[in-house]
C-alpha cells in the first residue's frame, strides 16, 4: 500500500491509496476536485472513492471524480442519503475489499451520526476522518459527548503501531490545547519539538500512531488521575472529564 497525502482547501487532507499488487487506485475523502485530480492523473485512473462522512469538505470532489474516472463511491449505509454519488453501502464491522486490500468499517459517531473509519489491519493503517486527530478529536455536531467518547474508546483499542491518517491539519492548535491542560506530560513536550520541525519545513504532521496518541492526546487520557487532579475532578467519570475537555476546546 502506497499512501499519498493531498493537501486540500485550507487545512484538509485527502489520501490517495495505490495498491500496486492489485493495480487499484483509491482516494479517501476527496475535499476538492482540482487538488485531488492533480495527483490522480499520475495513475491515469481512479477505481474507488471512500468517504468517512458526509461533510462537504470531505465529499465535494466525489461527483466530478466519478464522472471523469467512472469510479465507485463507497460509504456508510446510514449516511447514504447524504454522500453524493454513493454506489456501495457499508455496514459497521463489515470487511470490504478494494483490489487486494481489505479494510474493516468502524462506526464512530459523534462528529456526525454516520461517521466511520476505515481500518486496514494488515497494513496497520486507519483513516479516521474528523473523529480522531493528531492530539485532538472532532467537534460534536450531530452526536453526543458520550457518542464521541465511546468512538474514541473503540480507536484506543487498536494496535499501538497503527498509523493514523486524519482529515485535517489541526495539530498545532491541538498541541497548544494539550500543553495548557497537560503541562507536565513529557511525551507531549517531546512531540512539541517534532511537530515544530515538521511545520517549519512545511511538512504534514500526519500520520501519527495510536501509541503516540495514547501518550499525548489529552482526549484519550481522560482516565489519567493526574489529569483529573488538575481539573479538581478526582472521582469523576472518564466521560465527565472528556465532556469538560471537549467543551473547553470548543472555545479555545
Amino acid at each position: 500500500m502506497k499512501i499519498e497525502i493531498i493537501s486540500c482547501l485550507n487545512d484538509n487532507y485527502s489520501y490517495l491509496i495505490f495498491d500496486k499488487e492489485g493495480d487499484t487506485v483509491s482516494i479517501i475523502d476527496p475535499s476538492e476536485f482540482d487538488a485531488c485530480d492533480k495527483i490522480i492523473k499520475k495513475y491515469k485512473k481512479l477505481d474507488y472513492i471512500l468517504n468517512t462522512h458526509h461533510h462537504a469538505d470531505h465529499v465535494d470532489g466525489n461527483i466530478k471524480l466519478k464522472e471523469k474516472y467512472n469510479s465507485k463511491i463507497i460509504g456508510f449505509k446510514e449516511d447514504s442519503h447524504r454522500i453524493p454519488g454513493i454506489d456501495t453501502l457499508l455496514k459497521d464491522s463489515q470487511v470490504h475489499k478494494i483490489g487486494n486490500l481489505k479494510f474493516t468499517v468502524i462506526f464512530i459517531p459523534g462528529h456526525t451520526k454516520g461517521h466511520v473509519a476505515f481500518h486496514f489491519k494488515k497494513e496497520k493503517v486507519i483513516f479516521t476522518g474528523d473523529t480522531l486527530f493528531s492530539l485532538g478529536c472532532g467537534r460534536i455536531f450531530e452526536g453526543t459527548h458520550k457518542d464521541m467518547f465511546n468512538s474514541l474508546i473503540k480507536l484506543k483499542t487498536l494496535p499501538l503501531e497503527t498509523k493514523v491518517y486524519c482529515g485535517h491539519e489541526y495539530t498545532k492548535s491541538n498541541l497548544d490545547f494539550c500543553l495548557k491542560y497537560d503541562p507536565d506530560n513529557s511525551a507531549l513536550k517531546k512531540k512539541l519539538v517534532e511537530i515544530n520541525l515538521k511545520l517549519k519545513n512545511n511538512l504534514p504532521t500526519v500520520p501519527t500512531s495510536i501509541g503516540e496518541e495514547l501518550n499525548t492526546n489529552i482526549f484519550l487520557r481522560c482516565d489519567n488521575e493526574e489529569l483529573k487532579d488538575f481539573f479538581n475532578m478526582k472521582g469523576s467519570s472518564d466521560l465527565n472529564v472528556f465532556t469538560k475537555l471537549r467543551d473547553l476546546k470548543d472555545t479555545f
